[in-house]
């Protein structure tokens, strides 16, 4: 004998609410999964201007400072002289578990257009009295990429700088406006990144601050995931159960 059993001996009708949170949900879940995919795609595409960036034939400073951006990292070639009086210290950086500082110092360009603060690299420290060799005063032209200072992250505590009185200066953080109002006069709102030089002791290997495309690619999934454990969820609630 045949039997003819319609759907809705398997399912329960839903209600309304539960359908339209469900559509909803789900709709939110794969928006947010493809935005995370488009984040990944971006943040490829700054990795792969910044890498060609370290590679690029050096622009002036002028014409950098009408150029760059937030994704954009132009190599400039800065003739001048560095004040080697001022020397800021980051204070508890790790590479390759080593602990050392990055240093910073302040360089006067031969033009006369505003100084700009120069990252001179990564040092491992052995004990906390080592000290960091000032960079000469000397007229020199240096090469580096124009970019964003780091980011400031959580702040914690007021400003340090004024308080100490022997140089280098060490911070927890390159705050570019209280570092200006530390040295009492006006600097670039970029730094420079030098090239890497193996005979300057400091390490230069440069990246941009920010979150890696594989971490967006997660996110991704696990919104994705969300998408269909909702639809899953939705069916398993609204399967009628056999009564025996």
């Amino acid at each position: 004998r045949e039997y003819n059993v319609s759907v809705s001996a398997h399912w329960r009708r839903p209600r309304w609410w539960a359908l339209a949170t469900t559509i909803a949900g789900v709709a939110l879940f794969v928006r947010a999964g493809f935005w995370q995919l488009d984040r990944a795609d971006e943040k490829e595409r700054l990795l792969t201007a910044f890498a060609q960036a370290t590679t690029a034939a050096p622009t002036a400073l002028e014409q950098a400072r009408r150029i760059a951006t937030t994704t954009t990292f132009p190599r400039v070639a800065i003739s001048g002289h560095y004040d080697s009086a001022h020397t800021y210290l980051l204070d508890d950086q790790t590479r390759g578990g080593r602990v050392g500082v990055v240093a910073y110092a302040v360089f006067e360009p031969a033009d006369g257009s505003t100084a700009l603060l120069v990252d001179r690299g990564f040092r491992a420290l052995s004990s906390g009295s080592e000290k960091i060799p000032p960079a000469a005063d000397t007229e020199q032209t240096l090469t580096g990429l124009y970019a964003p200072p780091p980011a400031i992250g959580l702040r914690m505590g007021g400003d340090a700088l004024p308080a100490q009185t022997t140089w280098p200066k060490r911070t927890i953080r390159i705050d570019l406006a209280e570092i200006s109002a530390d040295l009492g006069r006006k600097l670039d709102d970029h730094v420079l990144l030098l090239d890497p030089d193996p005979g300057s002791g400091f390490e230069r290997t440069w990246q941009p601050e920010t979150m890696p495309p594989a971490r967006h690619r997660a996110y991704a999934f696990q919104w994705f995931s969300f998408a269909i454990a909702a639809i899953v969820l939705f069916g398993v609630m609204h399967r009628r159960r056999n009564k025996k």
